[in-house]
């Protein structure tokens, strides 16, 4: 099949299944929640399987024993829709912090708000990371781990970093460890392109960060275990998948 035209197939199944799961299951939204959770762990699993088979982007996951097991903060690197459904599976309960717009997308918004997903708006500032903030609390306590990307969209590979300090704020807030994830995903599926590219994502989880530092001393600490470790997977990536 012609790379195009495995990327197009690749993508228009990725939103057909994304449909389907959402409309048939939609019946179990009203199951009690850990019971419900098992449709996006389906929904991911699948979204993971057809990428394999028609994109031909396998992954691997480095650093396992680095997973949370109870109340933390996962902050991954951003590159790729990739990511945002391949982290499910990784985790044992997340709550993802996103920007509302995404609350008020049909089905879809459904389905993040039955899960407790924490909107974002940004254009309130200090009230919405009040909020934001008891949401986390809320979340935490029932030994939840809150998913956050901390530069806040997708990065293309090689872009300069732009972390914001809205999580050094919430690390503060909150005080508990924060987990630290690298990956290559850019490479693969490269952000707002059509392109599909064979070859093996890595993620690597790294150790956690320990709450108590200033919340600047760790935004430096976090934003340059991520981007080290990211250039290193990049790298090996490239020599890999592309040579």
């Amino acid at each position: 099949m012609a790379p195009f035209l495995r990327a197009l197939v690749a993508s228009i199944a990725f939103y057909i299944n994304t449909i389907l799961w959402m409309v048939i299951c939609l019946p179990g939204l009203a199951l009690p929640r850990h019971l419900a959770w098992n449709i996006v762990l389906g929904w991911a699993k699948s979204s993971l399987w057809l990428t394999k088979v028609i994109a031909g982007i396998d992954y691997r996951i480095e650093g396992r024993e680095n997973l949370p097991q109870g109340a933390a903060i996962v902050a991954p690197k951003h590159q790729s829709a990739w990511e945002t459904f391949a982290v499910v599976p990784l985790l044992k309960s997340p709550v993802f912090i996103l920007k509302k717009e995404l609350m008020w997308v049909p089905l879809f918004g459904w389905y993040l708000a039955r899960f407790g997903s924490i909107p974002v708006d940004r254009g309130k500032g200090g009230a919405a990371l009040r909020a934001m903030s008891e949401a986390a609390v809320d979340a935490l306590e029932k030994g939840r781990q809150i998913v956050i990307f901390p530069e806040g969209t997708r990065r293309p590979v090689g872009a300069e970093p732009r972390y914001k300090f809205g999580v050094a704020r919430i690390y503060a807030m909150l005080g508990v460890p924060v987990v630290p994830v690298a990956l290559n995903s850019g490479l693969y599926w490269p952000r707002r392109k059509m392109r599909r590219y064979p070859g093996t994502v890595t993620v690597k989880v790294l150790p956690a960060i320990a709450p108590g530092h200033d919340p600047e001393t760790f935004l430096k600490e976090l934003e340059t275990a991520i981007e080290t470790e990211t250039d290193r997977l990049v790298a090996e990536g490239r020599a890999r998948d592309f040579s």
